[in-house]
């Protein structure tokens, strides 16, 4: 995969909300519209994480690749 294509993440974005025990709770799911995978979340805040993981992941191999460029 190139960096150009490593820097592009398409996701189709489900919320729906459940109740549990009387207390409405968000869901959520994520599903690549490429290769189909679908990703569950069972609330927001891990939603999230995932989302800052993929960028922060990113973010971490551009910064890899500087440093190697420099030497």
């Amino acid at each position: 995969m190139s960096t150009e294509q490593q820097r592009y993440f398409a996701y189709m974005l489900r919320l729906w909300q459940v109740s549990s025990d009387g207390e409405p709770i968000w869901r959520a799911s994520l599903e690549s519209p490429h290769s189909g995978e679908r990703h569950g979340f069972a609330n927001p805040e891990l939603l999230f994480a995932f989302l800052g993981e993929k960028t922060g992941d990113l973010a971490q191999h551009e910064e890899q690749a500087k440093d190697i460029s420099k030497d």
